[in-house]
């Protein structure tokens, strides 16, 4: 069954009787699901597989939440992307704040501003496309994963002064013990 509306769920016979559950899965387009280093694509819609239960004072709301993401590497810029399953526990209620539960309307769950949250929250804001990956050669700019530069790492003028305290190569230090005193 396709509606206008793919995440809202019609739960007058729901309830009826506290303690009534049904198991919902559903899945549709959600516009701007994007935060600042990833988004989900618009081709990927998010899904809901929820359990809703009828509770005193409103609708309990349990189950994951899918949603496929892309995005640019934050140290090589090559493309990443991953999914997040994301657990869900929420409360739909008459008086709903949109912050401690969701509003319900009539008899109606709108399970959109749940999986919109849920799924804000958890997009990486700075992705990788791999954990090892060793990003861009910050003077050459060359891929890191892909070739190796002949780029010495670029030093801070600041801590030249330093310089002069380093022991020459093969040189050892004299005078001083690493061992404790004994006693």
């Amino acid at each position: 069954m396709t509606t206008a509306h793919p995440f809202v769920v019609h739960v007058a016979q729901l309830r009826r009787a506290v303690g009534t559950r049904w198991h919902e899965r559903r899945q549709g387009p959600i516009e701007h699901l994007d935060c600042s280093g990833s988004f989900v694509p618009e081709e990927q819609m998010p899904v809901a597989d929820v359990v809703l239960e009828a509770v005193l004072g409103g609708v309990s709301v349990t189950g994951t939440v899918t949603a496929s993401w892309s995005g640019p590497c934050r140290r090589c810029l090559a493309p990443a992307s991953g999914t997040l399953r994301l657990a869900v526990r929420e409360l739909y209620t008459d008086e709903g704040d949109g912050e401690e539960t969701y509003l319900l309307v009539g008899d109606e769950v709108d399970l959109e501003p749940l999986v919109r949250d849920a799924v804000l929250l958890e997009l990486p804001q700075a992705p990788l496309c791999r954990p090892e990956c060793r990003g861009l050669c910050p003077s050459c700019g060359a891929n890191r994963n892909e070739e190796t530069c002949g780029c010495e790492a670029m030093r801070d003028p600041r801590w030249d002064a330093l310089d002069v305290l380093r022991m020459p190569e093969g040189r050892v230090e004299s005078g001083s013990s690493s061992s404790p005193a004994s006693g």
